[in-house]
């Protein structure tokens, strides 16, 4: 099914984008939920800090007690305790008394403030305070953090350490998330050879399905099958039926999408008649194939078949397939960050066509500082490649930290004109 049409970036995004859905919750245990994306919002079950605690090493205290104490007039108290971090231990404390308390430790309910060790000659049994403290000092309130009931995370936002730490706090020890995708990844090509091993006229080293592989991987998706085949349709319907048989969630192809006369994975989907084959306006990436895989009563297969010169594979996956995969996974953004930049270095423009150039960061911009004037902070970027956005410039990909993204509309990048830089690294 081809369209012949001249399509946008945004159209043909918002199409994947229409015919991908989220994967169906799983319960999975904390320890198992770091990278996965949130399924449902989250309220706390418990009050955060759950009980008034000692923020430091020190003396629980009365504050009248040591309201007057300097160091010309410390103020001398009896200790009558000691309670540790996990102690129920709960003392009395009456006038001119004191509980030795640690970090985290619950506060005796007769005391009210904390005296830091440092402000004390650290007395066993009597100990006195040089330095008064501020009424309710270095005590960690109960709920201060989040109360039972309030909101911590929504559906929808990766689970990273520091919010799986959140969880825990919050009274869980189990979450749901969305499963991470597996995916199929099926690089074709006969000229392609495994890398390393020696090359004959005509052939190079495959790195495709290496590249999309640790994308997906970067994406959070699992990649569960991976595959190299020659320019043989039936060769590759033999591999497109594997995939189908480990009931993937996404298959991404490389390579074979175009006109010319050994397109195999053209020629292989389009019998199909479920896969879309459309015309971009981008550079580069203008062949991008698109579609639903049916196998029996299953539910339908994405497929991806992007153009097979590796810079176009990975800013089609960029700008298509990364998306689908977040989508897959219930985030909330499926877009990578943006960020305003300056050209260091001009360029040329293809005519009617979104550019996606490999950048390289290679200054952070200038710090304000007291001038009356503003500077701009905004990072410097130049071309990664050599060559400039050339499809098949794989070298200098490795050097580039985004892309900068120029409107169809623009014709030509001058040095110091502005760009906008989608982030990769």
């Amino acid at each position: 099914m081809s369209t012949g049409e001249l399509d946008t970036v945004d159209a043909h995004l918002a199409r994947v984008l229409g015919a991908v859905h989220p994967l169906a919750p799983i319960d999975v245990a904390l320890a198992d939920a770091g990278g996965r994306v949130l399924a449902v919002d989250v309220r706390s079950r418990l009050d955060i800090p759950l009980f008034d605690n000692s923020a430091m090493d020190g003396y629980a205290v009365r504050h009248a007690d040591v309201a007057a104490a300097t160091a010309a007039h410390e103020v001398t108290l009896r200790v009558v305790g000691e309670v540790a971090a996990g102690s129920a231990h709960d003392p009395g404390i009456g006038p001119g008394e004191a509980v030795h308390i640690m970090t985290g430790a619950p506060m005796p309910s007769s005391a009210d403030s904390v005296v830091p060790v440092e402000h004390t000659d650290a007395g066993r049994s009597v100990v006195a305070v040089a330095v008064a403290p501020r009424p309710g000092a270095h005590v960690r309130r109960t709920g201060e953090d989040l109360h039972a009931g309030d909101a911590v995370l929504a559906a929808g936002v990766h689970l990273t350490a520091a919010r799986v730490s959140a969880l825990a706090a919050a009274g869980y020890s189990r979450v749901d998330v969305h499963p991470a995708p597996r995916v199929g990844v099926v690089s074709t090509g006969s000229e392609l050879v495994t890398p390393g091993h020696p090359l004959a006229r005509g052939q190079i080293p495959e790195s495709n399905s290496l590249l999309l592989a640790g994308l997906v991987r970067e994406a959070g998706g699992d990649v569960v099958h991976v595959a190299s085949v020659p320019d043989d349709e039936s060769v590759l319907d033999d591999e497109i039926a594997r995939c189908l048989d480990a009931s993937l969630d996404l298959i991404v192809l490389s390579g074979g999408v175009s006109v010319g006369g050994h397109d195999v994975v053209k020629a292989t989907l389009a019998q199909l008649r479920t896969v879309g084959f459309h015309t971009i306006a981008m550079q580069p990436g203008k062949p991008q194939a698109f579609g639903m895989l049916h196998r029996g009563a299953e539910t339908p297969t994405p497929v991806f078949g992007l153009p097979g010169n590796p810079v176009a594979t990975a800013v089609s996956f960029e700008a298509f397939v990364r998306p689908a995969l977040l989508r897959l996974q219930g985030a909330a953004d499926v877009h990578r960050p943006r960020i305003a930049a300056v050209a260091v270095e001009g360029w040329r423009v293809p005519r009617a066509k979104l550019q996606f150039m490999p950048v390289a960061v290679v200054a952070a911009g200038t710090p304000p500082d007291a001038s009356p004037t503003p500077l701009d902070t905004r990072p410097r970027v130049r071309p990664a490649t050599r060559g400039g956005s050339g499809s098949h410039l794989v070298g200098g990909l490795a050097a580039a930290d985004g892309y900068a993204i120029v409107p169809a509309e623009v014709d030509e990048v001058r040095a110091g004109d502005p760009v906008t830089v989608m982030l990769v690294t």
